[in-house]
């Protein structure tokens, strides 16, 4: 490792977030912590918080970094699709996949408590209005004569039950012996969700 003068504040940040995503990845959020981050990137907590304000801004930027990686992911998937319905499925798929490969880092998005609303800062709000939007512009085909306020609520209400399968299943808390797979359950949803969704704009 290079001495700890040969390290700018950016460079100083960046290994912190590696090493905490390593430390997550590794041990779960419940295992992360400020001394274990400065132990790893061989700096002291005092310096920690010298680049971020608090660990809570560490584990922010952090989840950043995972909503990036999903929205890459999501993206990538939907450039791939043909038609409307056949992506919305590929996304929920896509969603599954990626949550059951980086389980522990996904899992962070949602176990660590976000500041009041008012709080939260606006390049994190970005993160997780884009990927929703994604999911807004990939079912617009499919419901035409719906407002943007309706568009919106109808992405959040489908992305809202992909997900509650998604985190039942990842935390043992969803019993699938002898019925369905995962992704099974959530094709099911998406495509009766469809449904009744065009059946609605069909009236």
């Amino acid at each position: 490792m290079a001495r700890r003068s040969d390290h700018s504040r950016e460079q100083i940040q960046q290994m912190a977030l590696d090493a905490a995503r390593d430390i997550v990845a590794r041990d779960g959020y419940t295992g992360l912590s400020a001394r274990k981050v400065a132990k790893t990137i061989g700096y002291t907590v005092g310096t920690l918080y010298l680049v971020f304000a608090n660990l809570d801004e560490l584990v922010m930027r952090a989840n950043a970094q995972t909503l990036d990686a999903l929205y890459e992911t999501m993206l990538a998937t939907k450039a791939r699709c043909k038609n409307a319905r056949a992506c919305i499925m590929a996304l929920g798929r896509a969603y599954i996949r990626f949550a059951s490969e980086n389980t522990h880092l996904w899992g962070m998005i949602y176990e660590h408590p976000l500041p009041d609303r008012d709080a939260i800062p606006d390049w994190y709000r970005e993160r997780v209005a884009r990927n929703l939007a994604l999911v807004e512009d990939t079912l617009q085909p499919l419901a035409k004569n719906t407002s943007a306020q309706e568009l919106a609520v109808a992405a959040r209400a489908l992305w809202g039950g992909v997900h509650g399968i998604c985190i039942l299943a990842l935390t043992n808390k969803l019993d699938v012996v002898g019925a369905a797979s995962v992704p099974a359950l959530v094709e099911s949803l998406i495509d009766n969700y469809l449904k009744g969704l065009t059946a609605n704009r069909q009236r």
